[in-house]
Formats: structure tokens, sequence, C-alpha cells
């Protein structure tokens, strides 16, 4: 279809539905990325796989039970992140365990579905995401989280850059590892859920690992890679649901191309010049080295 004019553009803005949409992108930009920054710092990128599959299977579970699947989806999440959180000692365990869990959360979403007789093209819709069908229950959802996951890193922030740095060096630093490591799981877990209605169980990267990525290239310290992920994670949602608007074009592609298309700029920026962004000044008490 061709592009809206920019007075059609307007009055499409005034729809609740594309409102709310709105707002939801606002939100998820303040949670969301903080959590890539958790996935990239402790190198569990298979945790968003495997929680996309077991947030299918609590979708399986709402819809044979008639809970609002999206509740299930979360509570599954949680309960898988607390579950395989004492297996995180090393990467390899993790992976291990997202692994196996992948691997049972969809065979047993496919059996669970095919045995009921639910209609399954409701759980499958999701992987696509919805996001026009926010409603105030994802609004709530978006909200604590955008609340809590900064709240968690400003409360904890030597701790969360120790471990994010180094495990062993955390735990011989009398940091909570066990503790954290948990905490940080599960809000993981649940912020996957959270974001899968936005842009689909298939593109949750676009508001959680990609402005990660690209905020590592640019920040020095945990509180500074956490500062650019947010900001380019609201810059991403904005421009991108936007353009998907004036485009016509479904919001979840968009939105990966236009992080993606940041994260690409970024990285090709000479980094002597990111070098003269930051201050030569002495290295903060904990830093994060950054992924060049």
């Amino acid at each position: 279809m061709s592009a809206l004019a920019a007075a059609d553009l307007g009055a499409v803005l005034q729809l609740v539905p594309v409102q709310r949409a709105g707002v939801a992108l606002l939100l998820a930009a303040i949670g969301l990325p903080v959590i890539g920054v958790v996935i990239v710092g402790l190198d569990i990128m298979p945790v968003r796989f495997a929680m996309m599959h077991v947030a299918l299977l609590g979708i399986a579970v709402g819809l044979l039970t008639g809970i609002d699947p999206m509740v299930c989806a979360m509570v599954a999440c949680a309960l898988s992140g607390a579950g395989v959180a004492p297996l995180a000692r090393t990467p390899a365990g993790l992976s291990g365990a997202m692994g196996l869990l992948m691997s049972l959360a969809i065979a047993a979403a496919l059996l669970l579905l095919a045995v009921s007789g639910v209609n399954a093209s409701g759980a499958f819709a999701l992987l696509w995401g919805s996001i026009l069908s926010v409603g105030t229950p994802d609004l709530v959802v978006l909200g604590a989280l955008a609340v809590v996951v900064p709240g968690l890193f400003w409360w904890r922030r030597r701790e969360v850059a120790l471990l994010l740095y180094d495990r062993e060096l955390a735990q011989c630093s009398g940091v909570p590892v066990r503790f954290l490591t948990t905490a940080l799981l599960v809000l993981v877990a649940v912020a996957v859920a959270g974001a899968i209605k936005l842009t689909g169980a298939l593109l949750v990267d676009a508001l959680t690992l990609l402005p990660a990525l690209a905020a590592r290239r640019l920040g020095r310290s945990l509180g500074s890679i956490t500062l650019w992920a947010v900001g380019i994670g609201i810059a991403v949602n904005v421009t991108g649901f936007l353009l998907a608007l004036w485009l016509d074009w479904p919001p979840g592609p968009v939105l990966v191309l236009t992080a993606g298309v940041v994260v690409l700029a970024v990285h090709l920026i000479p980094e002597r010049r990111i070098s003269s962004w930051r201050a030569p000044a002495s290295v903060p008490p904990v830093s994060l080295p950054s992924s060049h």
C-alpha cells in the first residue's frame, strides 16, 4: 500500500489502539533494553529462545483453561527462569539447560494443543505479534518492568556491574550472586513474555537485545551503557512505529530493521571517534568492556 499522507497519519494517531501501542512501546523502551544489557553481559543468548517456547506453552495452557494466555505465559516464564537459575554457574551449563527447556516446552505445547483440540491459531498468532491489541493488563506489565528493572539496576548497580563483568570476582567480593542471578533471570524471562504481543516472539530482539548491542559499543560503564540502551530503545521504538504506520507495514519487522540499522551504524563509526566521545578521566570503579 502507498504511504499515508500526513493528515491521514495524524488521524491514525488519534485512534485509541494506536495510542495504547505507542505508550506500550515507550514503556518497553525503558525496561526491555536494560534486560538486553543483562542478556549480553551474562552471555545468556539461549535464554530468550527458550523463553519464547515456554511462553508458547503458557499460552497453550491459557487457551485450554480459559485464563488470560499472556498471564499464563508470564507465570510460566518466571517459574522457568527461577528454575534454571541454579544451572547458571557457567555459560555452558545454562546453555544446556536452555536447550533442554526449549525442547520440552515446545513439545509439551504442541502435544497439549493437539490432545485438547484447542484452536492453535491463537497461540501461534502471538509468534508474529499483535501490537494494536495491547490492553490495560499489558500496559501494567510493561509499566512494572519499566520501574522494577531500572530500579534494581540503580539499587544494586555495583553488584550487578560486578556480576556482569566477572561472576567469580563478584562472588569473592561478597555479592549475593545466586540471589542476583535468579532475580535477573526471572526479569529476563518475564520481559520476553511481556514483549511478545508487541513484536511477536520471533522478533522480540528488537526491543531487548539490539539496543543493548549498540549501547555496549557506545557506553563505558554499566550506567552509561544502560542509559545508551534506553535512549536507543526509545528512538528506535518511536521511529519504527511511526514509520510502520506511515508505510502501513507490520510494526514488528519495521522495529527490527530500524534497530538493526542503528546497530550497524554504530559499529561502522571508527573506534577513535567513539573514544573521543568518552571522558579521558580515570576509569570508574566498575566498568564493563565494550564489544568492539
